[in-house]
Parts: C-alpha cells; sequence; structure tokens
C-alpha cells in the first residue's frame, strides 16, 4: 500500500475520532480505513489505535506516530507546492479565519475578488469569534481583531476596526436622543456576549482628549454582531457595532449615529501568517490581495 496514503488516513482517523468519519472525508470506505491503519501497524509491528466496540484510543506509539506522520505529511505538501512555485501559479486549497463581523461584511468582497482572479484556488473561509491556534488548526491565514501578543508570526497591519454607536429613529424617538455618555446609562443598550467571554459593556467614548467609559446596562446579550444590530433596527435599543456592519443602515437612515460629536475607539486588525517554508504562491498572492486593499 502507499505510506503517505495510510499515514493521511491515520491522521484522519485521529482527528476525527473514527473510521467512519474518516472515510467519508477521505472518500473511502470504512473497510479501506481499517486496512491502511491495519497496513501501519503490521510494518511498524505496533498497534496504533486501541479499538473497542464503543469508542477508539491512542496508544503511546499512535500518540508519538500521529505528530512524526503530520510533519511527514505537512513536508509532502510542501515538496508538491514547488512545482506551483516554480510557474507561480496560485492553486490548491487555502485555509483562513477571521471574526464573523469582520469577515462578513469587511473580507468578503475581497474573497470574491481574489477567488474571481485566481479561479484555481479553493478557499475555506471559516468565520468564528473565538481564538484560533492557526499551526493546531491548519490555518494558513488568520485575521485577528486587538493587540497581538504572539510575535512568533508574521503580521501585516489592516485598517483599524472602527465602532459606532446608533439606534433606530423609532427608538430615539419613544427614548431620546442621548446629549453625553453618561446619558446612556438611562438607555436600554444592546451588548455583545462573546462565545468566550462575558458582555462587552464597558462603552469608551472620546472628546477634546477627554476619554468616557460608560458601563451600560442591558436586558439583552447576543454573541452575533448581525443579531445586536437586526436587535437595534427592531427598535430595542442602542448598539455598539463595527461601522461596516452598520454603514448599510446608516446611509438608508433605519439607524442613526448616537454620540456622534465623540470619537468611539478603534482596534487594530492583523492578518497573520506563520513565516514557515511552506508559504505558497496562493498564500503569498492571498495576503498581496489583502494588503493592497485593506492595509493601512
Amino acid at each position: 500500500m502507499d505510506r503517505l496514503a495510510s499515514m493521511a488516513a491515520f491522521v484522519k482517523t485521529v482527528e476525527v475520532g473514527s473510521f467512519a468519519a474518516a472515510a467519508s472525508a477521505l472518500a473511502m470506505s470504512p473497510q479501506m480505513i481499517a486496512r491502511h491503519i491495519s497496513w501501519l501497524e503490521s510494518r511498524l509491528g505496533a498497534r496504533l489505535i486501541n479499538r473497542t466496540t464503543r469508542r477508539q484510543s491512542l496508544t503511546e506509539m499512535g500518540k508519538a506516530y500521529y505528530e512524526r506522520c503530520k510533519v511527514v505529511l505537512a513536508d509532502a505538501d510542501w515538496a508538491d507546492s514547488l512545482a506551483d512555485q516554480a510557474y507561480e501559479a496560485p492553486r490548491g486549497r487555502l485555509r483562513v479565519n477571521a471574526p464573523v463581523s469582520f469577515g462578513t461584511h469587511t473580507l468578503m468582497p475581497v474573497v470574491a475578488r481574489y477567488l474571481k482572479r485566481y479561479p484555481e484556488v479553493e478557499m475555506e473561509l471559516v468565520l468564528n469569534d473565538r481564538y484560533v491556534d492557526p499551526v493546531e488548526e491548519e490555518f494558513e491565514a488568520v485575521f485577528r481583531i486587538g493587540t497581538l501578543k504572539d510575535s512568533s508570526f508574521m503580521a501585516r497591519a489592516l485598517k483599524p476596526f472602527n465602532l459606532v454607536a446608533c439606534a433606530s429613529p423609532g427608538y430615539l424617538k419613544e427614548r431620546g436622543v442621548p446629549k453625553t455618555p453618561a446619558e446612556l446609562e438611562q438607555h436600554e443598550c444592546l451588548a455583545y456576549a462573546s462565545a468566550t467571554g462575558p458582555a462587552t459593556s464597558d462603552w469608551r467614548f472620546m472628546r477634546d482628549g477627554e476619554n468616557f467609559t460608560i458601563n451600560v446596562k442591558t436586558r439583552l446579550r447576543l454573541n452575533d454582531a448581525k443579531a445586536l444590530l437586526n436587535a437595534a433596527l427592531h427598535d430595542l435599543g442602542i448598539v455598539f457595532v463595527a461601522e461596516d456592519l452598520a454603514r448599510e443602515s446608516l446611509n438608508s437612515g433605519r439607524l442613526v449615529k448616537v454620540l456622534a460629536e465623540y470619537e468611539t475607539p478603534s482596534r487594530p486588525i492583523h492578518l497573520i501568517y506563520h513565516p514557515d517554508r511552506r508559504q505558497t504562491p496562493k498564500l503569498k498572492s492571498f495576503i498581496s490581495a489583502v494588503v493592497s486593499e485593506l492595509a493601512l
């Protein structure tokens, strides 16, 4: 049997947890997955996976072999990419991660233009607001909002993520228009609650060099920025969201800026990627496209 194919079957089985799931992911039968792993075990003279009717687990040898197989398969992919590099033709699968709101409303148009330009590139764009490990989760490029902490990655600074406070005309007609940040304490405010952390209820404003931090009160917390915007559109309160997300509603008049004479905070955005030897034309061309459209 082909050793690399057997390694790939073993690694996928470990990652997804069963022969059946690995078979589905690799378009094989579960019996073929079992044959690949049995062949490896026979070749090594050691069991890699302990199997029972209810579960499977890695042996000590299996754990060590799994880590080495990942390296071998990554190096094989890199070797295959040399042909792409020789011809400078971006192609293949590119796995990218970005925060939901930024990815949906700012990044997606860039991705659309990129894919039209390079028809041989396939992209898996994973949108979520949790902190991901690019190496562990096999992302070639990751967009991060906020101050960077890990200096082991290469980073390209992009236009900052700007926030805006806004509400519907219906809500403001009923509850009045706040004139100062302090007056927000008398209003219904809609808070963003991360799936991995507490609600963001400290809203910051600036004017004439003075900072104002208001701990707003809220009866509705949501972990999706678009849902927050929809709540504001339905007259439920004042929302503090990305300006890109709110722009269409602001331009149409369905939402109105609140405290427009005050500055609102912006958060840095970076595109990060590992400076390893497997930086292929698809990744280089994607970085170039993002920087040309979204850089400072």
